[in-house]
């Protein structure tokens, strides 16, 4: 048999054990927490990291640990030719699972769910059996492969400074952290926050307050405000037909002095914000049509014409753009507050290759400024390499000998680990057309995707580091 053949009936024969590995790494709790000793993104994150060790250590791999934020196996003792690069942080689970988050389910359409199956941990260990696979069948590299895995990548990937400030990264980098085929373009990023106060008033009907989002990388799927002199009726018959343009669940309640309103979307990634229903951007439209008055509600309204639900392109802010390697500008509001009188939205915007300050930032701000608000933030600028070079040419050529397929670059709007590091690219590890649920509820893989990423990743390694 050719490579090709035994890493395929080498996979397929341990196909339970992959399972078995990402359910263990997935029972691990490791959103990102306040600094611990040791523990520089919270005990959680540091114990998916011992975990992920260990587990390498298992497989005879040698490892090492970085300040309790990073750690590598290595594939020999030799130079690295290439860098694995994923993570072990995942996102909060939020509401609407039919499973225990972090209890791996696998069910009978095929698909193992749980946080962090797809949004890195079962892709990290994929890599790693791909690195095993090749060891148990006595493949002899001339050149070195590493596996890094970090913390933090969710919440800055803050964790990268752990290590490469004292090593630098292999000639060649992939992050599983995305899809096939290669993704050699990655949009730049603006994060703009937007605030507005005034004297406190305590009119009726007015908002008292209202909240929604609690991280801005993620499309929030439920918000909620008190109302105060309106109660639930005659608030639903204001409000159901904003929220049924919006295509959201609207909820109301009849408190002391008023109701609470409760609107539930659908989560996803402010990366893909079409993906989701964004309840923040549904609220503000249902209290636009509510029958309040007070400063409040005209701070809210004109959150609602700058940033109309389903506006994800930014054409109401002026703002939207898009070029022909990276695509369009996208805008996720992801988190909201108001009460005391003040208010604050958090937004993550994904930007093409052409954006700037000139042409987004500044005229973003301006707009927030002349309708009353304060707005500012920061831009990073997008990542590109060339999909001609040898590396990415070898990455695709293993992705259509596993799949039959063909191969192509294309971009994603999410920042990956390599978005600063010069020639990475995502390869891997769910396929076009298949829906992960990526950061939202029910998460999930297909487990025979599952087994074909790892032989592709595994001859990628052969080919790569031969």
């Amino acid at each position: 048999m050719n490579l090709e053949e035994r890493i395929s009936d080498w996979i397929d024969a341990h196909e339970a054990e992959l399972v078995r590995d990402i359910a263990r790494m997935v029972a691990i709790p490791s959103v990102g927490a306040a600094p611990e000793p040791g523990a520089p993104f919270g005990a959680g994150c540091r114990r998916a990291l011992d975990e992920m060790l260990a587990m390498c250590r298992e497989y005879g791999f040698a490892t090492e640990c970085y300040g309790g934020a990073m750690g590598s196996a290595d594939y020999n003792d030799k130079p690295a030719a290439l860098d694995i690069l994923g993570h072990l942080d995942v996102v909060a689970p939020g509401e609407g699972w039919d499973s225990e988050p972090f209890t791996a389910v696998l069910r009978e359409d095929g698909c193992l769910y749980g946080r962090g199956v797809d949004d890195d941990k079962g892709s990290t260990v994929m890599a790693l059996f791909a690195m095993r696979c090749l060891r148990e069948l006595g493949v002899e590299l001339s050149r070195g492969c590493r596996l890094l895995f970090g913390t933090d990548e969710e919440s800055g990937s803050g964790d990268l400074r752990y290590y490469y400030a004292s090593h630098a990264p292999a000639p060649n980098t992939f992050t599983p952290d995305t899809g096939f085929p290669v993704y050699n373009t990655e949009k730049g990023m603006y994060r703009a926050k937007i605030t507005r106060s005034w004297p406190e008033e305590d009119g009726a009907p007015s908002i008292v307050s209202a909240e929604g989002g609690f991280r801005i990388n993620v499309v929030p799927a439920e918000a909620r405000a008190v109302i105060r002199g309106l109660d639930a009726r005659a608030a639903l018959v204001s409000g159901s037909a904003a929220a049924g343009r919006c295509g959201v669940e609207l909820l109301a309640a009849d408190i002391p002095g008023g109701c609470e309103l409760t609107v539930r979307g659908l989560q996803a990634h402010a990366a893909t914000p079409w993906e989701g229903r964004n309840a923040v951007t549904a609220l503000w439209a249902v209290l636009a049509e509510l029958p309040l008055g007070g400063p409040a509600h005209e701070a809210v309204r004109a959150l609602a014409r700058l940033l109309p639900h389903g506006d994800w392109r930014g054409e109401a802010a002026g703002i939207a753009q898009s070029d022909a390697l990276s695509g369009e500008l996208s805008i996720s509001p992801g988190i909201f507050s108001l009460g005391g009188g003040r208010l604050c939205v958090e937004c993550d915007a994904r930007v093409p290759l052409c954006a700037c300050d000139a042409n987004c930032r500044v005229p973003f701000e301006a707009a927030f400024s002349a309708a009353g608000f304060t707005a500012g933030g920061t831009m990073t600028p997008g990542h590109h390499t060339p999909g001609d070079g040898e590396f990415v040419r070898t990455l695709l050529g293993c992705y259509e000998r596993f799949t039959g397929l063909r191969g192509e670059c294309v971009s994603t709007g999410g920042g990956t680990y390599v978005h600063d590091i010069p020639g990475g690219v995502g390869f891997g590890a769910y396929f076009p057309g298949f829906n992960t649920n990526l950061h939202g509820a029910n998460e999930r893989i297909k487990v025979k995707d599952a087994l074909t990423a790892a032989k592709i990743f595994a001859l990628a390694i052969a080919g790569v580091c031969k």
